[in-house]
């Protein structure tokens, strides 16, 4: 690279952008810029030259058209190392460009805020793609920043290089580049693809992921294998943005695991707490404080509780985390963690202490599995419990007590893996049954894991009951009331079972199997 002399500075985003450009100025490099930017810098009294100077062309159709000139594009895209770039570069009386910063009109956002048709279209960045994928491309020779967050290393790179940036760092910033346009481009396409018709409103022809790696674990779920962490662009990030407060750093499976935790505690309006093991709930817990609820949770399966992922819905007390004291634990997650739960966590050096919002995840979000050559979408399994919509086909109605563990026990049951059979008082899960072939070998294995009186529980299934062996199971261990989404050619059956054991049942209309 040659010593930079010139530069083209053109933002939306304006960050750090006086300070950088103020030490651009000062290592005696020439300021190129446009409209909103160039008038930002003359406000704070940097010397700028205008494009229309350079082009000899005023900006023209509202703005549209304004860098889209050979006197800008030549400037960028010559090479230097061509002795016939140069020499049509000096007889075209073209000076070079060797610093393009530019980011782009802020499309997403315009989309985001619901603007109209029209606002949205004239956020699609011309020019800036343009100078911006010029520049990355002839990144041998010129320097492209599309990101504020990379001023001061590129400046401090000038200072240190006599005007000029290290190979590696121009190439670094030259993918940065790409990506960043690729993401753009990415974004107007779904946007025009969605108001085509084209598919499902969900499921577009095209489904493009924008990714960026966060950190790599040291090994995936086992440690023969690789992983890294990817969030999406353009959103919060993963779990909606988290800070870890101590601990090693997340491995793979406590990244599973914790994103299990999360949902589940999610839903409720009180306080309440997951206990998750290998993505399945070993105990989930209601109550009036975090503590009350981890108690309860506990109580579950205290044995499977060993090594666990622990989340609350609720900001994290001293009192629950002295309640934990006894307990290994592998990750705490919840929206806050207060300074006396501090106090006690920093014992334990390596616990993996993190906080993040716990919210569900929004109606019509997709979420993407990988197969074998490919990936499999679906709408993601959300939302409240209507219990407007259950039907009772049973003689017998649910108590109000009864029919508050259902409704407990239906919001958990969906987060357990299938075939799912969940055990449950008012507040809390008494035995859980998961990942079973047949659903009256989950009815069994609920039965088996539990450690609370199963006496005057309640029963959720995932799915149906094929056939009513399951509901004699729950029945003669003394489970008074079952919540299943019925749809079984056998339901008469089963409904003549639980009749015949004085069982009340309800029907919700809708499964919810976990792969």
């Amino acid at each position: 690279m040659l010593k930079a002399n010139r530069a083209l500075v053109s933002v939306y985003d304006k960050r750090g952008l006086v300070e950088f450009v103020r030490g651009l100025t000062e290592l005696g490099i020439e300021i190129i810029s446009t409209g909103g930017t160039k008038r930002a810098l003359e406000a704070m009294r940097l010397p700028v030259l205008s494009v229309a100077e350079v082009t000899g062309s005023p900006e023209i159709l509202d703005g549209r058209v304004k860098t889209l000139h050979p006197n800008i594009h030549g400037g960028i895209l010559a090479d230097r190392e061509r002795a016939s770039h140069l020499s049509q570069l000096n007889e075209h009386s073209i000076t070079p460009i060797d610093l393009v910063v530019v980011n782009l009109y802020p499309f997403r956002e315009t989309v985001s805020r619901g603007g109209s048709f029209e606002e949205v279209v004239e956020m699609i960045d011309i020019g800036g793609p343009s100078m911006v994928r010029g520049a990355a491309k002839n990144h041998h020779g010129v320097v492209v920043v599309v990101d504020p967050d990379d001023y001061p290393q590129v400046l401090g790179a000038l200072e240190e290089g006599d005007r000029r940036v290290p190979d590696r760092l121009r190439r670094s910033l030259a993918i940065k580049a790409f990506r960043h346009t690729q993401s753009y481009d990415a974004a107007i396409a779904h946007w025009l693809e969605e108001r085509t018709g084209e598919g499902k409103a969900l499921f577009l022809r095209h489904a493009v992921i924008d990714l960026v790696k966060d950190f790599e674990p040291r090994y995936g779920e086992n440690p023969h294998q690789q992983a890294a962490l990817y969030s999406t662009t353009g959103g919060n990030g993963v779990f909606g943005g988290f800070e870890q407060l101590q601990g090693k750093e997340l491995s793979y499976n406590n990244l599973l695991d914790v994103d299990a935790a999360r949902r589940i505690v999610a839903p409720f309006e009180a306080a309440a707490v997951a206990i998750v093991k290998h993505s399945n709930p070993c105990g989930v817990g209601r109550g009036t404080t975090p503590k009350e609820a981890y108690e309860r949770a506990l109580a579950c399966d205290p044995l499977s509780a060993f090594g666990s992922i622990v989340a609350s819905n609720r900001p994290v007390d001293g009192e629950m985390a002295a309640a934990m004291a006894e307990l290994f634990v592998e990750v705490v997650i919840a929206p806050a963690v207060d300074e006396a739960a501090q106090e006690h966590f920093t014992k334990k050096k390596n616990l993996r202490v993190i906080v993040s919002p716990v919210v569900e995840s929004r109606a019509g979000t997709l979420e993407f599995r990988s197969i074998d050559g490919g990936f499999i979408a679906q709408s993601v399994d959300g939302g409240a419990v209507d219990t407007g919509a259950w039907s009772c086909p049973t003689r017998r109605q649910p108590s109000a007590e009864e029919h508050r563990a259902l409704e407990f026990s239906w919001n958990v049951v969906r987060y357990v893996k299938s075939n799912a059979v969940l055990l449950a008082k008012e507040d809390q899960t008494v035995g859980i049954g998961a990942g079973q072939m047949s659903r009256v070998d989950a009815c069994r294995l609920a039965l088996t894991k539990a450690q609370l009186p199963v006496i005057g529980a309640v029963a959720a299934s995932d799915a149906f009951f094929p056939f009513r062996d399951g509901l004699d199971v729950l029945a003669e261990a003394g489970v008074v009331a079952v919540v299943q989404p019925g749809g079984s050619k056998r339901d008469d059956e089963v409904v003549a079972a639980a009749d015949e054991h004085g069982m009340a049942m309800v029907f919700t209309g809708r499964r919810h199997f976990r792969h």
